[in-house]
């Protein structure tokens, strides 16, 4: 696979610490900005909406240079950014797959947040999610690290972003649920597979398919239907399948 220099340069994040120590994945924040910008808007271009035009009602001129600063940790806001590039674009092409959508992309630059899924993943359908467990899941690697005032910080905001997404329901009682998901958050799934070196079925064995929480024959279903919109090319024959993707660049 890729090395991690190559990775980071595409927008992938690594380390300990993420966004999801401040916030959540701020899906109606995001919506707003690029409600109002086109697809070739750029980082100084949101900046402004940010910071000069308070295109988020934020109350002071600091909580809007935090806001611009978290939503460039979690989301890069640059067309510069390849995976942001590739996002923006899909983004544009179903509103259902969009909180799914900001999860995707907000997993792959948020090591906090990464921290959770294991947990969510292995949740069952219908099951209770104490904040605790979060909580014990934030600490598990290094008990001493976190007080616990921001252990129930970062698993309330944890919590809030895999509610914005569907994979939880409730406010004070999260329960496990299922989001919603289709052919634009299959493609999404497969290009990040595709950038971390998988080819072929191994595109679908990756850790982001298995967040679409797809059986294979729904998940080439899916893959299909991608290539029918165009996002991608999907061939499958004799157990061979082929996937290629000729309309993102993974350069600048």
């Amino acid at each position: 696979m890729y090395d991690q220099s190559l990775l980071i340069s595409l927008g992938f994040k690594f380390g300990k610490n993420g966004a999801h120590s401040a916030r959540s994945m701020m899906l109606v924040e995001l919506s707003t900005l690029f409600a109002a910008r086109p697809l070739e808007a750029n980082r100084a271009d949101y900046q402004q909406d940010v910071e000069l035009y308070n295109l988020l009602h934020k109350s002071s001129e600091n909580a809007r240079k935090l806001t611009f600063r978290h939503l460039i940790d979690l989301y890069g806001m640059s067309p510069d950014i390849p995976l942001f590039r590739v996002f923006r674009q899909l983004w544009e092409l179903s509103e259902e797959a969009q909180p799914l959508l900001a999860l995707q992309i907000a997993l792959v630059r948020d090591p906090l947040l990464r921290t959770s899924w294991p947990l969510i993943q292995h949740l069952p359908q219908g099951a209770v999610l104490p904040r605790e467990e979060v909580e014990h899941c934030l600490s598990q690697e290094d008990p001493e690290r976190f007080s616990p005032a921001s252990l129930k910080s970062f698993a309330q905001n944890i919590n809030g972003s895999w509610t914005q997404a569907g994979f939880l329901q409730g406010k004070a009682k999260k329960i496990r649920s299922n989001p919603k998901v289709n052919y634009v958050n299959a493609a999404f799934a497969l290009f990040l597979g595709h950038c971390e070196g998988f080819s072929g079925k191994g595109l679908f064995n990756t850790p982001w398919f298995g967040l679409l929480q797809q059986d294979k024959a729904v998940g080439y279903e899916l893959a299909y239907l991608a290539s029918l919109h165009g996002l991608i090319t999907y061939k499958q024959a004799s157990g061979v399948v082929e996937v290629r993707f000729p309309n993102w660049s993974m350069t600048e």
